[in-house]
């Protein structure tokens, strides 16, 4: 046991992510890391939003509440009409979709498994339009639909077994065991969980450029967005220290996709685009 090494544990957790939990990301054919089943992922995620609505002020009844709710629903659809054309129709059947506008002064949205979206109302002047609010929206809706949410739960779990994996392997030199410890924090974080982070960020980038083409939104809005995030103030810190790409990053790979976008649009019938 004392003999296992950093490289041999990354190994072993590596090998049992192949062997536990694999499934396959629909937009990129790739296997993902993946132990949740939505069936019991779901639910809970279900009653947490929930919980979260009774605790926050929700708007409801005023046009920037509508217009949420008219952006999802159409999003969603977009959703329905790739799944649907890709000979995939049963994805979403376990989705339950809820778009909601929360007031509250954080630049910020986010979607639960399952479909479940808040806006607050501090991004909306960020947005400034409907196909600003779109290019949001296909983001988040991109997380749920990629399972970003339970990917990120399958790498936490294999990070601990890594600690406890490593702590039980180095128990018995306590140089070793200290020295495993330092390491294994920053290490798996900074090597393993923040890229990790990041990759979903690009992922539901291109994919919610593309739910926002479809759609029928610009794709051309989704990279402006973020540069309004960045004159807005967009974090300073390091890339390789941050859960999201910087915004020059997201910027520049949203207008690389922009074409591809229209042409996945233009598959299904969409050629003209509302800003």
């Amino acid at each position: 046991m004392r003999s296992i090494k950093f490289k041999h544990v990354v190994t072993l957790l590596l090998f049992a992510g192949l062997v536990l939990g694999c499934k396959t990301n629909p937009f990129t054919g790739k296997s993902t890391l993946n132990f949740h089943d939505n069936s019991s992922l779901f639910p809970t995620s279900f009653k947490q939003y929930d919980e979260f609505l009774d605790a926050n002020k929700v708007i409801k009844g005023t046009a920037e509440a509508e217009l949420i709710t008219k952006v999802g629903q159409r999003i969603k659809k977009a959703a329905e009409t790739f799944f649907a054309a890709n000979g995939n129709p049963e994805y979403l059947k376990d989705y339950s979709w809820e778009f909601n506008l929360v007031d509250d002064k954080q630049v910020n949205a986010w979607c639960m498994p399952g479909g479940k979206i808040v806006f607050y109302t501090g991004i909306l002047p960020i947005c400034e339009s409907e196909a600003g609010i779109a290019a949001v929206m296909g983001h988040e809706v991109a997380h749920a639909l990629a399972d970003h949410g339970a990917q990120r739960m399958s790498a936490g779990t294999l990070q601990q077994v890594g600690l406890v994996v490593g702590n039980v392997a180095t128990m018995n030199d306590r140089d070793k065991n200290l020295l495993f410890n330092a390491a294994y924090g920053v290490g798996s974080q900074v090597g393993v969980m923040l890229p990790f982070s990041r990759s979903h960020e690009t992922e539901a980038d291109i994919i919610g450029q593309r739910l926002m083409a479809i759609a029928g939104y610009n794709p051309d809005e989704a990279a402006r967005l973020w540069e309004r995030m960045a004159k807005n103030g967009g974090s300073s810190q390091p890339e390789f220290l941050s859960t999201h790409p910087s915004s020059t990053t997201r910027i520049q790979n949203l207008r690389a996709n922009a074409e591809n976008a229209k042409a996945e649009a233009k598959k299904y019938g969409v050629t003209s685009f509302q800003q």
